[in-house]
């Protein structure tokens, strides 16, 4: 059977405690909640840091702390910084990238979102581009449009990636791309005629959660990604408990696709890391 990455995005930029009071926000909960995810079969951690009034932060000793949390009990885990926009500074979003970790996401172009513009110009793409190649980070290419794909193979042709970069597509974002399995066939087409030795992902945001995941694992996806960042629901009626709850059930997903989930050691092999 393939084994395949489960990636747990633990906090992200927008859901506050009063949404679900089991979102991570300080340091401490961010690694007790990475730890429990990590235990119920997660191998990547994505990684925002919140302020202790839980608004965004690009604070590098707070990422640094998370870091060092989910080595000394995550064995292998492999981390992940974001260096998305919301709420951030441009200057200070690749701020804490000189800390090394192992992958950081990169977003190619901008975006609509739900209340505003995500602007991702081309000279910022290019500079964390840059800072990530710098401190041997491996990008994660965040494709929330068509273009953007052909944003990451700009960054190939220019040197600043090599040539097998992670890929995930974001979908259901308002105002952005939908959650639609004919446009994920599209992606996927485009993906593979552009950059064809890419690994890949697909992250449905809220309740679509769990359908794109199907999607993803019908298609041979290389992972998949859960957590509370994309969706704070388990149904209608009941909120999530933790990431691992969340994890638990891409597991079972991953089992009813044929497929088995990968360790520590698979995932960082599957996605052309040193163990």
């Amino acid at each position: 059977m393939n084994p395949a990455v489960i990636a747990v995005a633990i906090t992200g930029s927008v859901p506050r405690k009063k949404d679900n009071p089991a979102v991570p926000i300080l340091p401490s909960e961010q690694i007790e909640s990475t730890h429990q995810a990590y235990e119920a079969g997660a191998t990547l951690a994505h990684i925002h840091v919140r302020n202790d009034d839980e608004t965004p932060s690009s604070d590098p000793e707070r990422f640094a702390q998370v870091q060092e949390g989910i080595k000394k009990h995550c064995p292998d885990m492999i981390v992940q910084f974001s260096t998305g926009g919301r709420g951030r500074d441009p200057s200070a979003r690749g701020s804490a990238l000189y800390l090394k970790p192992d992958m950081a996401s990169l977003s190619t172009g901008s975006v609509n979102f739900p209340t505003i513009v995500y602007e991702n110009s081309a000279a910022l793409v290019e500079t964390l581009a840059t800072s990530m190649k710098t401190n041997g980070i491996r990008p994660e290419i965040e494709i929330f449009d068509l273009s953007h794909l052909h944003g990451a193979r700009r960054l190939i042709d220019a040197g600043l990636i090599d040539a097998r970069p992670h890929v995930q597509f974001v979908m259901g974002v308002k105002n952005a791309m939908p959650a639609d399995e004919h446009v994920l066939d599209i992606l996927l087409g485009e993906l593979r005629r552009l950059i064809p030795k890419a690994t890949w992902t697909a992250a449905g945001i809220g309740r679509h959660q769990a359908e794109v995941m199907g999607w993803a694992l019908a298609r041979g996806a290389d992972a998949v990604r859960t957590g509370l960042e994309d969706n704070i629901r388990i149904d209608k009626t009941r909120l999530a408990a933790s990431n691992a709850e969340l994890v638990t059930l891409a597991c079972e997903a991953v089992a009813r696709h044929g497929r088995r989930v990968a360790t520590a050691t698979e995932a960082r092999s599957l996605l052309a890391m040193a163990g």
